[in-house]
């Protein structure tokens, strides 16, 4: 999961924004090892065994919809052959992120319907990130539900494709809104929730990866192969360590 993709990334907003020779390596590494980019449709229809994925299939997503992504990193995909998904927020393509001045103090522009459908045209992916960009869980459920069908409804008008793929958020929904993504007509839904999508996974919170601007190559390879940065599964495994260090410690005379 990516957010923003600049050769500038503003300070604010740098732990979310992978710079374009930082994007540009990680793409060409996964060209490089064999790894083939998929949609959600070719997720959907592989784990309803309609269909089969590649020996390293990899998802590749972009949430909010930010203009830097358009800019910088779609030629980096078109160059590999790669597709993707964006995360776009309905109701305020051509504007800026209005969301992120509380907590952040800036904005930042978004791509135009107009780039978008030539996106589409490329053959990328369109999905729905609500309407406003609100935090579902807990808002109103009348307005938790306009967010969803509105989205969709903007979408497909728009995009004259249909819209049933689905991010929260800020990551944030719970079960009463999963089931009102589902009665909205989104048949999967991305979360923030950290690691690999399994086959096992739900089709209403995927797992999913996120890669930040701080990662370094190795983070990124680490990301891709155990859903954490290289820093955390090596500290994960020191604690395994020294949890069995301990039971071992216990046992003896």
């Amino acid at each position: 999961m990516y957010h923003e993709v600049s050769p500038d990334p503003h300070p604010s907003f740098r732990r979310y924004t992978v710079t374009v020779r930082e994007f540009t390596r990680q793409m060409g590494w996964l060209a490089a090892f064999g790894y083939q980019t998929i949609d959600m449709d070719a997720l959907v229809r592989a784990r309803a065994g309609k269909g089969s994925l590649p020996r390293r299939p990899v998802l590749i997503t972009f949430d909010d919809g930010f203009q830097g992504c358009a800019d910088y990193a779609l030629p980096v995909l078109q160059a590999h052959n790669f597709t993707a998904v964006f995360y776009l927020v309905a109701g305020a393509m051509g504007g800026t992120s209005r969301w992120m001045l509380p907590e952040l103090g800036l904005e930042l522009p978004l791509m135009s319907w107009e780039t978008a459908r030539a996106l589409a045209a490329a053959g990328f992916q369109c999905g729905a990130h609500t309407v406003t960009h609100p935090r579902l869980a807990g808002l109103d459920p009348a307005r938790c539900r306009a967010e969803l069908v509105e989205a969709r409804r903007r979408l497909e008008d728009e995009l004259s494709r249909p819209a049933i793929h689905l991010a929260y958020p800020f990551g944030s929904y719970d079960r009463a809104v999963q089931v009102m993504a589902a009665e909205a007509g989104y048949t999967t839904a991305c979360s923030t929730h950290p690691g690999l999508s399994e086959a096992d996974d739900d089709f209403l919170a995927l797992h999913r990866v996120t890669i930040y601007g701080h990662d370094t190559q190795l983070d990124f390879i680490c990301r891709l192969r155990t859903g954490a940065a290289i820093r955390d599964h090596l500290g994960h495994a020191l604690e395994g360590v020294a949890h069995r260090f301990r039971l071992g410690s216990r046992t003896q005379p």
